[in-house]
């Protein structure tokens, strides 16, 4: 696949590296053009060849075709309005976040929100920064495009290219809204109850000999998740608050039911509620 696309990527971390890499992998851009605030990421991920240079962002501006911002969600809100505003007509910006509704907010009125496309790969592992990046990371994974009637017809076309053809990903839709509240139920309250379960964990076990020698697979892909940032899943806890309230509700009036059931010796009855939590295995393969 020969391009001639430059593609410039803020935030060159575990999302920003692997798509870099995907991308150029694929041939669907020709430049990946880094963006990186943090002059220690800049490097490495120069070292790792991640990304082909280096420019600050009003330079980089000036060549790129499309911009990815795979930032925190608290900065998106800041830097998308700033950055439309130095736009030419031509230009594509994308986030990978993980929340939505917040930037929609932010970019409802903007005069070049149809330059705009919001995203979310559905990709990902507990580590972070550059040296987190893997390629092929989204092959075969699905990106949710967002709100995809307020983007131009043009831009979305390019943007269903690149995660189709440069990062062979299988996509769907949906609004900010919806967006938001299913994260909310199926990724947010997996990193919160992740981080839930080793605190409670290193709270009652002071013996880490014994974390280390008794830990199964089981506990610790239960516990994968919870080695993840907190800097990073902090700011999606806050701008998901509702929807993550709601659901964290229904999780502790669950164990609050398990917990009932067994003081009360109904093992029969709790069978009954672990069978129907079977069922999630026949529809994830699906």
């Amino acid at each position: 696949m020969e391009s001639n696309r430059k593609v410039g990527i803020l935030g060159i971390g575990l999302i920003g590296g692997s798509m870099a890499l995907g991308l150029k992998k694929s041939g669907w851009a020709k430049e990946c053009i880094g963006i990186d605030t943090q002059r220690k990421n800049q490097q490495r991920a120069l070292e790792l060849g991640l990304i082909d240079r280096l420019l600050p962002m009003e330079k980089a501006l000036k060549e790129i075709d499309i911009l990815i911002l795979a930032t925190p969600v608290d900065n998106l809100v800041e830097q998308l309005p700033l950055i439309l505003n130095q736009f030419n007509e031509k230009q594509i910006v994308i986030e990978v976040g993980s929340t939505k509704s917040p930037i929609f907010e932010a970019l409802k009125d903007h005069p070049r929100r149809s330059q705009f496309v919001s995203t979310h790969p559905m990709a990902g592992t507990e580590f972070s920064g550059p040296d987190a990046a893997i390629e092929g990371l989204f092959t075969e994974k699905r990106c949710v495009i967002c709100d995809k009637e307020l983007s131009a017809d043009w831009a979305v076309k390019e943007l269903e290219n690149l995660y189709q053809d440069g990062l062979s990903m299988n996509l769907i839709y949906m609004d900010s809204v919806s967006h938001d509240m299913h994260t909310a139920y199926i990724s947010h309250i997996s990193h919160i109850c992740s981080f839930a379960l080793a605190n409670t964990v290193l709270e009652k076990e002071k013996d880490e000999k014994r974390i280390f020698e008794l830990a199964s697979t089981g506990f610790e892909s239960t516990v994968r998740l919870a080695k993840s940032s907190p800097e990073t899943w902090i700011q999606i806890f806050r701008q998901n608050q509702e929807n993550l309230m709601d659901v964290l509700d229904e999780y502790i009036n669950t164990l609050l039911k398990y917990k009932g059931l067994m003081l009360s010796d109904s093992y029969e009855k709790l069978k009954e509620e672990l069978s129907k939590a079977n069922d999630i295995g026949r529809i994830l393969k699906k």
